[in-house]
């Protein structure tokens, strides 16, 4: 019983986003500032986004089955959530996003100030 409800307090704590797996975003802030990239994955526990291209580490890899010379390779680590910005292609610049009920009665994205439909 006690498992249960500190799972429901861990579920509690994580922020809604409004970005998605699959949005390409700008970096705004720290070392990769500027550069773009499509989301890969959102881990909401750590408040992490990791963004195709950006922010690469070398890992280094033991011989395996799969990598039989083993060697070092390239992997795109996370960078904090609040790093980052949906990139807008038709202002060309990063924007924030809200939400809006729709004519439908569904939520869509909807761009800051301006509130054009992602």
């Amino acid at each position: 019983m006690r498992k249960e409800a500190e799972l429901e307090k861990e579920r509690k704590k994580f922020r809604k986003l409004k970005l998605k797996t699959g949005d390409e975003v700008v970096v705004i802030s720290g070392a990769q500032k500027g550069k773009r990239g499509k989301i890969m994955f959102i881990d909401k526990v750590k408040d992490r986004v990791f963004v195709q291209g950006v922010n690469r580490i070398k890992k280094f890899q033991r011989p395996s089955q799969d990598n039989p010379q083993g060697g070092s390779i390239e992997v795109e680590a996370g960078l904090p959530i609040s790093n980052v910005l949906f990139y807008d292609s038709k202002s060309k610049r990063g924007v924030k996003l809200g939400r809006k009920v729709g004519t439908d009665g569904k939520k869509i994205r909807v761009t800051r100030p301006e509130g054009k439909e992602v």
